[in-house]
């Protein structure tokens, strides 16, 4: 989809975003791009330690810091006559949607906006609506959970029901290790910066997982990118996520997954704007994995864009700022420009990262793109175990579908113990 045209009159919008930080910047800079003014509301006092990057105040009209009035955060967020109230991310949930409902804007309301964000309730409630969801268990304690792993069998994955980028998430093949895990979750403080409230165990899905990415406007929903995860294991994390493969519009799975999405998000109650939904393609059919009713992260959108010429981030802004094109439009087919690929390196080392002395093999490569280095020569590159520990993101996009997944093989294939160069440990000698 091509950049639209911007109509004079969005120049009078204010989008109000509610924890916008350095990694949900784009979405932001969409808005401001297309014409409109930005209004940032910070859920909390303090930046959650994961967002503490520098950051582009100064492109937003106001600042409002949301000290837990609510009233007087709607007041202050009320003299600015917004348009829109939308979430900027994941921990800017359900104060958007308690904005946005007070304000009788575009909203999906608060009936629902734990749902949205508990992933326990999240998965009840789209098995309430008759579609199929993971058996799970709202863990109070270490031997109830172990329990309940002996009943079901196999293995299960204990998370917290409140975080994202895989933070806390442990897949655990006895009832022991469970019980471990939840130990080591409900202890946890999660990348928000808050305690964790309560612990998930749920059944180990077998299959492949797919990430569908939506926006929504009125109830009428558009899969704006759809992508395959590869996975490895390292470091002692099972099923980390190494790679997200575009996923054409031709892919045999593909309306299958979109269709099961759509149904998750009505579910959900989810109306209006983006939704990042992982879902497995289990031999049963899809089941969802968790969602999350925000843009998808590690910047996604750019890449979506190379392959379709759409993202989220356009879509949103059309759905929000021009929701007739929106409607006349959701529905039309895909056009596929290229394929695309995201490796998501996974060290297995730590310490003073000198070089990355393999990096010129990628650098080489038909479909290399681009890179978004985590950790530069000279900073401390810690033992990736999570997304919050990856040190670079590598962009792969060709013409040609077969080019990616070899060149995605390739950067895997490198990536290992000689692809990071440590200063030398004196804490020894």
């Amino acid at each position: 989809m091509d950049q639209p045209a911007q109509n004079p009159s969005t120049f009078d919008h204010v989008v109000v975003m509610v924890d916008v930080y350095a990694p949900t910047m784009r979405l932001a800079q969409g808005f401001l791009d297309a014409g409109a003014v930005c209004v940032r509301v910070q859920s909390t006092p303090e930046a959650p330690p994961v967002y503490r990057a520098p950051f582009p105040v100064g492109q937003f009209r106001d600042n409002i810091v949301h000290h837990g009035d609510f009233e007087a955060t709607l007041r202050a967020v009320a003299a600015h006559d917004p348009a829109v109230v939308i979430t900027g991310g994941e921990s800017g949930v359900e104060l958007a949607d308690r904005l946005s409902e007070a304000l009788g804007l575009a909203t999906n309301g608060t009936a629902l906006s734990t749902a949205r964000r508990d992933k326990y309730l999240q998965i009840e409630a789209v098995k309430a609506a008759g579609l199929r969801g993971a058996r799970q268990l709202l863990a109070t304690d270490a031997d109830q959970l172990a329990d309940w792993h002996r009943q079901i069998g196999g293995q299960v994955v204990v998370k917290p029901i409140r975080s994202a980028g895989n933070d806390g998430v442990t897949f655990c093949t006895t009832p022991n290790r469970s019980a471990a895990a939840f130990g080591t979750v409900a202890a946890a403080t999660n990348i928000f910066a808050h305690r964790n409230e309560a612990v998930v165990a749920q059944e180990f899905l077998h299959g492949t997982e797919y990430v569908v990415n939506t926006v929504s406007r009125d109830g009428r929903h558009r899969a704006t990118d759809v992508w395959r995860y590869t996975k490895l294991s390292a470091n002692g994390v099972s099923e980390r996520i190494s790679g997200a493969v575009s996923v054409p519009p031709d892919d045999r799975h593909r309306d299958e997954l979109v269709a099961y999405g759509f149904a998750v998000l009505d579910a959900l109650g989810v109306r209006h704007g983006p939704a990042h939904l992982e879902i497995m393609l289990t031999p049963d059919g899809p089941c969802l994995v968790e969602a999350g009713i925000r843009l998808c992260g590690a910047d996604t959108a750019y890449y979506a864009e190379l392959v379709t010429g759409e993202s989220q981030v356009l879509r949103t802004v059309q759905a929000y700022l021009r929701p007739e094109e929106f409607l006349a439009t959701h529905d039309e087919p895909h056009h596929v420009e290229r394929h695309a690929a995201m490796a998501f390196l996974t060290s297995p080392v730590e310490g003073i990262l000198r070089s990355y002395p393999l990096l010129k093999h990628v650098e080489a490569l038909p479909s290399f793109h681009n890179l978004q280095f985590a950790v530069k020569p000279g900073q401390f590159l810690p033992r990736t175990v999570d997304d919050s520990s990856e040190p670079m993101l590598i962009g792969l996009t060709h013409r040609v579908a077969a080019v990616v997944a070899r060149d995605l093989n390739t950067v895997n294939y490198l990536d290992g113990h000689g692809f990071y160069d440590l200063e030398p440990d004196r804490s020894s000698t």
